[in-house]
């Protein structure tokens, strides 16, 4: 395979398992180095074991706002300079919205939304300073139809789709590339809330995508020459709307 990210730089938050994991292992057969940021301590290392130097474990609480604040500096310090963020951590809260926990509804919101715009935030004037970078934040399907099954979920993601698209407009100028992918449902563990049942019927009918195909989707946008940009790529199951 092309190393055709060598010498770059990357972070993936939500980094130790499902999309994350495959970004990051996409990531790190194209030759970049790769700052998994997770609070899994344990999966990280294992990480480091596997894929020795070239994965930089950091190990952050995400929805801690002190440790939330410090994801910048921290790259720095081990990496020296970032050219690309996955922002990829998210959860997930399904069902009839008068049967979810205010308490979930409110760390979804936090993780999906708050904490996405917060690391973008903190990422944006290295990347202005250098006059280069990519974004790349994981969204939804839910967030380009009006999924009743997770109103609360789909929610997020119809806020983040505006966030993306905005700031997108606001940094082109610096070089900065801005684009979300928004997959149908994935194998993963944002799933485990979902009724056995319709598990079980999304599996059985091939309605299911693999984060390892969602990852090529992220190394495709990633790797198209400078002057492009994918601002969005929906994914979905050929036979999802059946």
């Amino acid at each position: 395979m092309a190393k055709e990210l060598e010498g770059k730089v990357a972070a993936i938050t939500g980094g130790a398992s499902g999309i994350g994991l495959a970004s990051s292992e996409a990531m790190l057969a194209a030759g970049a180095r790769v700052v998994l940021v997770d609070r899994d301590e344990a999966a990280l290392r294992a990480l480091r074991e596997k894929h020795g130097d070239a994965v930089i474990p950091l190990v952050i609480d995400l929805l801690d706002a002190k440790s939330c604040a410090t994801l910048m500096s921290q790259i720095l310090e081990k990496a020296g300079q970032l050219d690309i963020l996955h922002a990829n951590a998210g959860t997930y809260v399904g069902g009839d919205l008068v049967d979810a926990s205010t308490d979930a509804i409110d760390r979804m919101l936090n993780l999906n939304v708050n904490v996405v715009m917060k690391n973008v935030h903190d990422v944006l004037p290295h990347m202005i300073e250098r006059g280069t970078g990519d974004i790349v934040v994981t969204s939804s399907l839910a967030a380009h139809f009006p999924t009743p099954w997770e109103p609360v979920y789909a929610s997020s993601k119809w806020a983040i789709n505006c966030f993306v698209q905005t700031v997108r407009r606001q940094v082109f100028k610096h070089g900065i590339r801005v684009g979300s992918i928004s997959p149908g449902p994935v194998i993963s563990a944002l799933l485990a809330d979902w009724p056995e049942e319709k598990l079980k019927e999304a599996k059985e009918a091939g309605s299911l995508l693999e984060a390892s195909e969602v990852a090529k989707v992220v190394m495709f946008m990633l790797t198209r020459p400078r002057g492009m940009t994918i601002r969005d790529v929906v994914m979905l199951p050929s036979n999802f709307d059946l």
